[in-house]
């Protein structure tokens, strides 16, 4: 029995990415697509590597295929390809998909520790990855990573050292650690728009920017400068910590930044010893605020000395014990942001699909 081409496409119609909620054929997702005798072919494109309902997906297009009448092998591929946020006319920028600022109100919330191990647990899926530290008069990400040599330049921009699969680019590699930066905002401005353009960051699917907390210069300077996907803001439960973050998303929003999503980070904390939790700074603050600030919520995270360690070391939990209940929850958040920007992209007017 020859298998019709429009049943394929029929009943691959009725496959739906379950974050975007179209389907396969519409969004332009199904590629390759060939008969063969009782065989069907095709590779499936994911928005991002980090999806984390790519088995869903491929299981369910293999159902919605052999339910086809002369199907009766059928073969998936799965590959990704993230969509980039920049329009025409962006040069410097170029080789970059998306530039993330991680953000929050206040300092002491945990920020770049959360910075460090997204960058890490994106590029762990296949993603290709950079981080920037933004936090000029604290550059911690160096010690994070477990870096710590002065970049090279190739003649022209800037080489950004790599580890654990990311690039990275810091004030701390260019200024000795017990010295002070004391530089007022035109200097901040250019050292930003520096670490942007005059580092050679090759393609990135993601750039995520560790910002210094607070709303200042940096903040203004990338938020009116530098084309932004959008902004994921960090805070504790705590109603202090909540004040500030409203007061970040409440910025980004001016600048017209969308906001990604808010992460709760030191939401609890369980004891190695008798496995009590303890909520020591509260709980629930960042769901609750996210909820009626009408944004993503895109997880939480505990208090958990491993955390600590890691980055002391210079050894990123989500490398160093991947299979670790705070990596794992490192790595759901990840794949929730990604998600987060699959969906601005594929609700964007400008969208079209390719045909299959």
């Amino acid at each position: 029995m020859k298998i019709s081409e429009q049943a394929v496409v029929d009943a691959l119609r009725t496959v739906e990415d379950p974050d975007l909620r179209r389907d396969l054929v519409s969004l332009g997702l199904v590629k390759d697509l060939k008969i063969e005798g009782d065989k069907v072919s095709l590779t499936i494109e994911l928005t991002t590597p980090a999806c984390p309902l790519k088995e869903k997906i491929k299981k369910d297009t293999e159902d919605a295929l052999r339910a086809v009448p002369g199907v009766a092998r059928v073969e998936i591929g799965m590959t990704a390809k993230v969509r980039s946020s920049l329009s025409g006319g962006q040069e410097r920028f170029a080789g970059i998909r998306n530039i993330v600022a991680v953000a929050s109100g206040k300092g002491g919330v945990g920020k770049s520790t959360l910075s460090v191990n997204l960058a890490v647990a994106l590029a762990r899926t296949g993603a290709r990855v950079g981080l920037m530290d933004a936090d000029i008069y604290g550059p911690n990400i160096p010690l994070m990573v477990g870096l710590s040599a002065k970049p090279k330049t190739d003649g022209k921009k800037i080489i950004p050292p790599e580890n654990y699969g990311i690039k990275v680019i810091s004030m701390g590699f260019l200024v000795p650690e017990d010295q002070a930066v004391i530089w007022r905002g035109p200097m901040l401005h250019g050292a930003i728009q520096q670490f942007l353009g005059d580092v050679a960051w090759g393609e990135l699917d993601y750039l995520l920017v560790d910002l210094p907390p607070g709303t200042g210069d940096v903040q203004l300077s990338l938020s009116q400068t530098v084309p932004m996907t959008g902004a994921l803001m960090v805070t504790t439960p705590q109603a202090v910590s909540l004040q500030d973050v409203r007061k970040g998303i409440a910025m980004f929003q001016k600048v017209r930044v969308p906001i990604l999503g808010l992460v709760e980070n030191m939401s609890y904390f369980i004891c190695p010893h008798c496995s009590d939790r303890t909520e020591i700074f509260s709980h629930g603050g960042g769901k609750r605020a996210a909820e009626s600030l009408g944004i993503p919520f895109l997880g939480e995270l505990p208090l958990d000395p491993a955390v600590r360690e890691g980055g002391d070391a210079g050894k990123p939990v989500v490398a160093a014990d991947p299979a670790s209940p705070v990596a794992v929850k490192f790595l759901e958040i990840a794949e929730s942001l990604a998600q987060q920007i699959s969906i601005i992209h594929y609700s964007r007017p400008d969208f079209s699909a390719l045909s299959i």
